[in-house]
């Protein structure tokens, strides 16, 4: 939810509602967890192939997380798919003024998971708080559309939030999926089980490390290795 986002053709208006909060959308996340989002996303991304990966990433946000990308894996091709005009409009302002010289191994695309070609096939899935947007039976289908993209053997990096233990977790989830509903029309009304989603597709977690006191996870997912 809170760092990166896209929909569906029939949920699409929905998250254009992220048009509206992208001003200030980075600062709201620092102001409730600090620098916890951030590190869980480059613990995930530990996880990225080396070599020349070609990288899709759903629902980046407002894009400083090319950077980190960049960093981890300095060859990376990055489509960066992304559903509203104003998070992608600053995106693409991010790699201009802080990573020019690659613009060529990015693509900025606006759209959903419809705007993916059906040729089109990626070394590593990146799903950034973003699949607990989505209400159970969307989350399956927009699972299911992503692992088609996937090659074979490819990993899916997950940084989201976990199942919460604590009634801090419970108060703070339940704060900001009314929230979201309301500013940006977000179908989700509580954490949807992605761990779930993705084992119907045949992933697994292979590597797993949590922040904010367990409330988030950064995991490594990809096919079970057979004995």
């Amino acid at each position: 939810m809170v760092g990166n986002r896209l929909l569906s053709p029939s949920t699409s208006t929905l998250l254009k509602g992220f048009d509206y909060v992208a001003p200030f959308y980075d600062a709201l996340a620092q102001l409730v967890f600090g620098r916890a989002l951030r590190r869980t996303q480059q613990a995930a991304l530990a996880g990225l192939p080396v070599g020349t990966p070609r990288v899709i990433i759903i629902g980046g946000g407002t894009g400083w997380i090319l950077g980190d990308i960049w960093r981890q894996c300095p060859q990376a091709h990055v489509l960066y798919l992304e559903a509203s005009s104003q998070m992608l409009a600053q995106a693409r302002a991010w790699q201009h003024r802080h990573q020019p010289q690659r613009a060529i191994q990015v693509e900025f695309r606006l759209g959903t998971e419809a705007a993916l070609r059906p040729a089109e096939q990626f070394d590593v899935v990146l799903t950034f708080f973003f699949l607990d947007l989505f209400a159970p039976n969307q989350l399956q289908r927009v699972v299911q559309q992503l692992n088609a993209v996937r090659r074979s053997g490819a990993p899916w990096l997950l940084a989201d939030f976990t199942t919460p233990t604590r009634w801090w977790h419970h108060g703070l989830l339940a704060l900001m999926y009314r929230f979201f509903q309301l500013t940006t029309g977000i179908s989700a009304r509580a954490l949807p089980s992605v761990h779930e989603a993705l084992a119907q597709v045949g992933l697994r977690p292979q590597h797993k490390a949590f922040f904010f006191g367990r409330m988030m996870e950064a995991t490594v997912f990809s096919e079970p290795v057979a004995d």
